[in-house]
């Protein structure tokens, strides 16, 4: 036997709220952001923060100028054929293109995490050559003596050199001093007296710190 509803009103409430269930799942589905869009630009750059040991912490403790922001190695995001990649300098593997998802992940089991800085719009039109530039100088060894050469880089000096015609960043004297001490790091004298080298106090680079700090750099947020 067939029970008919004899509450019209009730049966109408009902309709109204399937009616009305359904128009805000819609709405919900439209208006969420695409789960693939993410805040990555073309030739954003990616600043990886700094550890507090071990060359990381070094390099932090003589180039730190933010005390909101400490970091140790920098990259350019590209996209190609719909695919994203970090061209960036590194002890492992030199100059070299990796894949974005790669390049986080080693970030991620260091304990590291990566910021998104973006050229400011009126020097957007220096990308497309810099990302021509650092291109052409992939598969060049990794600069572990942090003295500017023309056959192998570190991470700051590739990103200066793939702008460099577009004067984006400028070379500064570099400072191997201590700020609490006013003396030389200690890790940094062992560091070149284990090289014969002496510390290139003055001799003009760049460091991650310094290029952050750039004032044609704005901050996008961590990715």
């Amino acid at each position: 036997m067939i029970k008919v509803n004899k509450d019209p009103l009730k049966k109408a409430v009902q309709i109204f709220t399937c009616v009305l269930f359904f128009a805000v799942t819609l709405l919900l589905q439209y208006c969420a952001p695409h789960p693939q869009a993410g805040p990555l630009k073309n030739g954003d750059l990616l600043f990886v923060t700094a550890k507090e040991t071990g060359l990381s912490g070094a390099i932090n403790n003589v180039t730190q100028t933010q005390k909101e922001a400490s970091f140790d190695h920098i990259g350019i995001a590209e996209k190609e054929n719909n695919h994203w990649y970090v061209l960036h300098a590194a002890p492992k593997g030199g100059s070299q293109k990796q894949d974005l998802a790669s390049f986080l992940k080693d970030q991620s089991d260091d304990g590291q995490k990566v910021v998104i800085y973006r050229l400011k719009s009126e020097y957007q039109k220096s990308v497309p050559a810099a990302l021509k530039n650092a291109e052409t100088m992939l598969g060049k060894p990794y600069n572990f003596n942090y003295i500017l050469d023309e056959n192998s880089y570190y991470c700051s000096d590739y990103i200066e050199r793939a702008f460099r015609e577009h004067n984006i960043f400028k070379l500064e004297p570099m400072t191997f001093i201590d700020p609490k001490t006013g003396k030389i790091n200690e890790f940094w004298t062992e560091f070149y007296k284990k090289k014969n080298l002496e510390v290139p106090e003055g001799k003009p680079g760049c460091n991650p710190n310094g290029l952050a700090a750039s004032d044609k750099l704005e901050r996008v947020g961590e990715l």
